[in-house]
């Protein structure tokens, strides 16, 4: 499946729960090259059948896709939506067969497509294999959001339902323009891209650029290349800790703890130090224990008495540790300044205590009143410290990324002359 001109067509999903803010950005998709818009089920779900017949009205040269999920009642949900100006309609594969076959008949009858998505299906190339017998019109590989963030890979899956069907296939599941271009190699005629375009501050500079990676159907994933541990830390550095909050629904969020001075950015692994008041050996000693681009996190107790200052700043930049955190008092801020050492501390006192070994190193402590484990992530910056467990490591990284993308989104909104409430529709939302 192709279009005129014999490209992959490039669908960009609507998902969204404002109808004008639905109509604004599939212009500028539409002007960065995109052939499909779809109807997302958030903004279906928000606006029903008037959302398809909008955007039917606003871009009569485009197709509309309704993104429906239909799960019951196949024949009355496809005709709805096809009168409503749709020319593709999806169902979910998990429907029973009796439901997808009537909405086969009603796509027939009212001359749309049925696209069938495979989003958790339980043997999704087997049941694409039997989909095709009853004769749908496109099969959609889909991995949703939250598998997505946890890593399932819809490229992987892509690949074995291509060699399992000869339906057209669209893709669809955290699709940019990487990705898009393998997708097209893979022999995906549909590409479905949400997020990637919708939520980034230029829309439709970022649909040109999935539109040409289609078209030169060339790139390479970053995770192709980069181990998880480097990817999770490459995500890690390019967000804010206000955005991991978000994704971590507020919690994991150090009470109390600082930078000791501005511009800080800190990502890494932790290395675990339980000390006593006044007893800086352990804290030190952990600067042998530490690897290169690890992060000491110290539980120190004292606020009068410091474990930590410039001399431990200089051994720890020399062997590439990238920052501390304690639980307690750091000293010589002005040099640890000059140096620009990331410390994250609660108290910042002149005294230093004495070096008598008390304590353990790389053991569960509590730092800012959160948990901490070795090996958990730590990321500082500006707004103070936050901690990620690490077996939650690389789906906390995603999903801070997605807040990430909103923001950019909404930022840019606002400088166009909205409110803050006004690209929320708070008004609308709030409870009565």
């Amino acid at each position: 499946m192709a279009d005129a001109k014999g490209r992959k067509l490039l669908q960009v999903a609507l998902d969204v729960i404002e109808l004008d803010r639905a109509v604004q950005l599939a212009q500028e998709c539409i002007a960065g090259g995109a052939d499909w818009l779809e109807a997302g089920t958030p903004l279906i779900k928000s606006e029903g059948m008037h959302a398809i017949r909008t955007l039917r009205d606003a871009f009569p040269m485009a197709k509309i896709v309704a993104d429906m999920k239909i799960m019951d009642t196949g024949a009355i949900e496809v005709e709805m939506a096809a009168k409503s100006g749709a020319a593709v309609v999806s169902i979910l594969a998990a429907a029973d067969d009796a439901t997808i076959q009537d909405a086969v008949r009603s796509a027939r009858k009212y001359g749309v497509a049925l696209m069938v998505d495979l989003m958790n299906a339980a043997d999704p190339v087997n049941r694409a294999r039997e989909l095709e017998a009853l004769g749908v019109d496109y099969l959609c590989v889909h991995v949703g959001i939250d598998q997505q963030m946890r890593g399932m890979d819809t490229l992987q899956l892509l690949e074995q339902v291509a060699a399992a069907v000869a339906t057209p296939l669209a893709v669809a599941g955290g699709i940019d323009a990487e990705a898009a271009a393998e997708a097209v190699r893979l022999g995906a005629a549909v590409i479905i891209v949400g997020g990637n375009i919708t939520r980034t501050a230029k829309v439709e500079s970022a649909t040109r650029q999935i539109r040409a990676s289609m078209d030169l159907e060339r790139a390479k994933r970053a995770h192709d290349i980069l181990s998880r541990d480097e990817e999770i830390h490459a995500l890690f550095t390019q967000v804010s800790t206000p955005n991991i909050s978000d994704a971590l629904h507020r919690k994991g969020v150090m009470h109390g703890i600082r930078p000791v001075f501005e511009g800080i950015k800190l990502v890494g692994r932790a290395v675990t130090v339980q000390t006593f008041e006044g007893d800086w050996a352990k804290v030190v000693e952990a600067i042998d224990t530490a690897k290169e681009g690890e992060v000491i996190v110290a539980y120190a107790g004292a606020k009068d008495v410091a474990p930590w200052g410039e001399l431990a700043s200089w051994s720890s930049k020399q062997r590439g540790i990238a920052g501390i955190v304690i639980d307690g008092a750091a000293r010589d801020v002005d040099e640890i300044r000059r140096m620009r050492f990331p410390v994250f501390a609660r108290y910042i006192v002149p005294n230093a205590g004495e070096p008598k070994g008390f304590g353990e190193l790389n053991t569960e402590i509590t730092c800012g009143g959160q948990e901490v484990r070795p090996g958990d992530w730590i990321i500082g910056d500006d707004n103070g410290v936050v901690v990620v467990p690490g077996e939650r490591a690389y789906e906390i990284a995603r999903r801070a990324k997605e807040v990430w993308k909103n923001e950019e989104r909404v930022r840019e909104e606002i400088k166009r002359g909205k409110t803050l409430s006004q690209v929320l529709d708070l008004y609308r939302w709030e409870k009565k």
